[in-house]
């Protein structure tokens, strides 16, 4: 055990500042001390990244795409170093957290190859009289300094997602990592450098809610990338004030399962959606909103596939869901199922709580006042409601202040394109669970859900702002 400290220009800096413990869900030991980082070390790193930029603003493209390459082939020549750090820190299942850090590798292949062809465009300036024998073109250019705060569920994929288009279009960045995945950070960093990037282009600061605050608002910072819940969200945009943010906040997602669904395979998907992880992804399933007619049929088939998820050792390649990520957060969805049945809804699974590890549950009638049906849940509870035709469906599904992903089960193309025009969530699926998600298309929020999209093009343009040069030629 050792003191986890923020990491600047390519080494560890002591500093004090208050510490908390890092304690492993897996098996209660103790990480590291993680020390806050104070205003005055956040400011070094921010400036440490803005000197490091401005060094950096001549280099090629064709560098950049080195960079990155390199870095893809570092990250798969650490995996089980990082697989490890995963389990241990989080208490992720073995199976997933090797396809986390595999998926990290090929996105940042994917940023490289992207990187090749992300250009601007020629403009046709004679459409009026005034453009007559000029010549506009736009560029992409970068915005400087990015700040990236990122969460514990996917230490490594959604630090990539933010750190290699902010790098491929040619920013640096600094990042505040959930506490938990700090240890993930920070070495993703030290790969990076020894992949060639330039010390100072990827620092990391270390903390919790104070680094963060402070890193959004630091002066040399240009755009604040987020994933979080919402309360956070809105904090961080109040600290950052008046700058480019982008934002992936909180969901409630909606999977709704009409009556020509195939229900055996939407059960087995909506479970793994909803309890893999631990449900502890932005999109896991939360409410399921099934159609009166097949309701008993698909909950049988629902509850015998949560069933016959593994719950156990992260380690054990076998298990499917490891522990939640602390005690605390373990104890709140606990709590939020008790909410829940207080009110009136029933348990058609119970879960079970042994110290972080919490069973999967399924609760029925389960009241609009539940915080269970309002509130995220980021945990391993489904609720299943009935609705008595496509129009009930639609308003439950919306009945939420969140819209990121959700998803349908239909056969029938006409009531899928009607979901498509009106369920409100950034990203829908049809025939596929809402926890299914693919870095190649646009990816965020509606309502408080977020604002801003990911993905590998889709970052990279939020990222980076088009730039319009006028030419009037001359003899």
């Amino acid at each position: 055990m050792g003191k986890i400290q923020s990491y600047i220009h390519g080494a560890t800096v002591d500093h004090a500042g208050n510490t908390l413990p890092l304690v492993s869900p897996v098996d209660a030991s103790v990480v590291g001390e993680l020390v806050d980082a104070p205003d005055e070390i956040v400011t070094q790193a921010v400036q440490d990244t803005a000197q490091a930029f401005q060094a950096a603003r001549g280099i090629a493209a064709a560098d950049r795409i080195g960079w990155l390459h390199k870095a893809a082939e570092t990250i798969e020549g650490h995996a089980g170093e990082l697989i490890e750090l995963i389990i241990h820190d989080i208490g992720k299942p073995r199976r997933a957290a090797t396809f986390e850090v595999g998926r990290a590798a090929q996105f940042v292949r994917a940023t490289a190859a992207q990187a090749q062809t992300f250009g601007g465009e020629c403009l046709p300036l004679d459409v009026t009289q005034a453009g007559a024998g000029r010549i506009g073109i736009t560029r992409h250019v970068p915005y400087g300094v990015v700040a990236a705060i990122t969460p514990f569920n996917a230490p490594i994929n959604l630090l990539i997602q933010k750190v290699a288009p902010a790098l491929a279009v040619g920013n640096a960045v600094v990042v505040k990592p959930h506490p938990s995945g700090t240890r993930v950070a920070i070495k993703v960093a030290e790969l990076f450098l020894k992949a060639g990037l330039p010390a100072g282009m990827f620092n990391v600061v270390t903390g919790d809610r104070g680094p963060a605050l402070a890193l959004a608002g630091a002066r040399e910072v240009a755009v604040v990338t987020f994933t979080g819940g919402t309360k956070a969200g809105e904090a961080l945009i109040r600290a950052a004030g008046a700058r480019k943010f982008v934002a992936e906040l909180g969901s409630n997602a909606a999977n709704i399962v009409l009556d020509d669904a195939d229900l055996g395979d939407a059960a087995t998907r909506i479970a793994a959606a909803g309890f893999e992880a631990s449900g502890q992804q932005c999109v896991s399933a939360q409410r399921v909103i099934v159609a009166a007619g097949v309701y008993d049929d698909f909950l049988s088939h629902f509850v015998k596939a949560a069933g016959a998820l593994r719950a156990g050792d992260p380690a054990d390649p076998r298990t499917d869901l490891g522990p939640m990520v602390s005690l605390a957060q373990a104890g709140r969805v606990m709590a939020m199922a008790r909410d829940a049945i207080a009110r009136g809804g029933r348990y058609a699974l119970e879960p079970r709580q042994d110290k972080c590890m919490v069973t999967p549950g399924i609760l029925v009638d389960v009241p609009r006042s539940a915080s269970l049906w309002r509130d995220e849940v980021f945990g391993p509870l489904v609720v299943v409601e009935r609705a008595t035709d496509v129009d009930e469906a639609l308003r439950l599904g919306n009945d939420t202040p969140f819209g990121l992903q959700g998803a349908v089960f239909t056969r029938d193309i006409a009531r899928a394109l009607r979901f498509a025009d009106e369920f409100d969530v950034g990203s829908m699926w049809i025939n596929e669970a809402s926890r299914f998600r693919l870095d190649t298309y646009p990816f965020g929020g509606v309502k408080q859900s977020g604002f801003g999209r990911e993905g590998v093009r889709y970052a990279m343009e939020e990222l980076s702002q088009l730039k319009f040069i006028g030419i009037r030629p001359v003899a």
